[in-house]
């Protein structure tokens, strides 16, 4: 296979980082970019962008909770006016699920752009992240504690290890016009996943049912509102296509997605 110069847009995320190594052990020439590092690009300033990618025949592009006040049509035009012949979008399941949510515009705009843009494309929509755990470290490190709303609601989180795979194949492969949802293997609920945790830290957890507003209420220090709202609707009352098991990382990668055990046994040591 011929090597490409890639680019990775949010190169030092949860996504990012593992997608980086992927690409560099399989030999392609990565640019890493992110807010600050050798390659630096702020997508509200679409020419930083197209500075950043120079070079690059593929991009990877992770928009994060920046999207409302971005440009799409400006960051793809950047992009492509600098080389780039293909992007491969990380978006999320509820720019489908949750069409009305005000929350994931931004994710639908993005994806219209890059459907019309005339470059190669693949949307990559995952449903909840297995590292979203991460933010329970406080409490675990502190009490031993997870708290947590809608305890024995399950869903299909993603280890974001097996996104950056799905990206990496279709950053280097013809996987043009794909619209992957992206889940891990099974469903599991809040309560599942802490017993799970402390099973990786061989540290009995206690688990805390937070109430929906409880949630809201702590989530909000750290989140947008919509964000919030948007995403206690997706864990507390998830839609039948958000609870539903994807087996798209393994047509992909031609491997089955990590469990929520796997994760939290390569992260045990965050939360020590």
């Amino acid at each position: 296979m011929v090597t490409i110069m890639i680019a990775i847009i949010g190169a030092t995320g949860n996504v990012g980082r593992p997608l980086v190594r992927l690409l560099a052990a399989a030999g392609e020439e990565v640019i890493a970019v992110a807010r600050r590092g050798p390659r630096t690009a702020d997508l509200a300033q679409p020419e930083t962008v197209a500075a950043a990618v120079h070079g690059a025949k593929a991009m990877f592009l992770l928009v994060a909770g920046e999207g409302d006040r971005l440009d799409p049509r400006a960051i793809v035009g950047a992009a492509a006016g600098a080389g780039v012949e293909k992007i491969v979008l990380l978006s999320s399941i509820g720019a489908r699920t949750r069409p009305t949510a005000m929350s994931h515009e931004p994710l639908r705009r993005f994806e219209a752009e890059v459907q019309r843009s005339g470059l190669a494309w693949t949307i990559l929509r995952p449903g909840g992240f297995a590292s979203n755990a991460l933010g329970w470290i406080p409490g675990v490190r502190e009490h031993r504690t997870v708290m947590a709303p809608f305890a024995d609601v399950g869903i299909p989180i993603v280890d974001p290890d097996d996104l950056a795979a799905v990206a990496a194949v279709a950053l280097r492969e013809d996987h043009h016009g794909r619209i992957y949802e992206l889940t891990g293997p099974a469903r599991i609920t809040p309560r599942e996943q802490a017993a799970a945790l402390g099973a990786a830290l061989d540290v009995p957890l206690r688990f805390v049912e937070q109430t929906r507003d409880e949630a809201a209420a702590m989530w909000r220090q750290f989140m947008p509102p919509k964000i919030v709202e948007t995403t206690l609707d997706a864990l507390g009352t998830p839609t039948a296509d958000e609870a539903k098991v994807s087996r798209e990382v393994e047509r992909v990668t031609g491997r089955a997605p990590h469990p929520f055990a796997a994760w939290a046994a390569r992260n045990a040591a965050a939360f020590r």
